[in-house]
């Protein structure tokens, strides 16, 4: 009986973290549903006509796939630069706007700043190793933001001498699934043999020296 209840348990745990990538995917669909669903209703409901609605639900993805076109093609819009001049003007709002954007492009691919890069830092002590996104840069300092498994969104923030790091060939996206699958997704092995060279050479913390 004991067998039985302990082998139930493997086996359902098993198939929640064989589910929990469907959830997910699920709640980012019904999340951008729930959206235009009620984009739609607040539309039919100011206007009360079907044709109209139907074609303001357009005329609003045209508009948005073109303001994304303009920003990949000329990185600058002239609309959005005189609405970012407005929200320039309000103290609170801006600073909040500031932030908002910056972390956007950190994610994004038009960013082509130091914020691409991803190094592997010591923590919480001497030969464990966890990966960081690169999110500033002053001199030989380096301004580190290191994410937590599986939710990338929570973790931490530390200022790191750039002697103290090894630097990472992954990007954003591969880092990202390889925090959020809790490590099983790493196609780029050679990290980890790159920091297992390390430590066998006895560099320990003193990686880039």
């Amino acid at each position: 009986m004991l067998n039985f209840i302990k082998s139930s348990l493997k086996y359902f745990i098993v198939g929640i973290l064989a589910v929990i990538p469907v959830v997910i995917v699920i709640q980012v669909l019904v999340f951008l549903e729930t959206i235009l669903r009620d984009f739609f209703i607040y539309i039919y409901g100011y206007s009360n006509n079907v044709f109209m609605t139907v074609l303001a639900f357009t005329l609003s993805f045209v508009a948005i796939a073109y303001t994304g076109y303009r920003v990949t093609v000329s990185e600058k819009m002239w609309v959005l630069h005189q609405v970012e001049l407005l929200i320039n003007r309000i103290p609170m709002i801006r600073t909040i706007y500031r932030v908002s954007k910056k972390l956007v492009n950190l994610l994004g691919s038009r960013e082509k700043s130091v914020a691409k890069e991803i190094v592997f830092i010591e923590y919480p002590k001497e030969g464990l190793w966890v990966p960081g996104y690169v999110t500033n840069k002053v001199g030989e300092m380096l301004v580190v933001y290191v994410p937590t498994s599986p939710n990338p969104t929570s973790g931490f923030t530390i200022i790191v001498h750039q002697s103290k790091v090894v630097k990472s060939s992954m990007d954003i996206e591969a880092v990202t699934s390889f925090i959020v699958s809790v490590g099983v997704d790493l196609h780029q092995k050679e990290e980890l043999e790159k920091l297992a060279d390390l430590e066998h050479a006895g560099i320990g913390n003193q990686t880039s020296k």
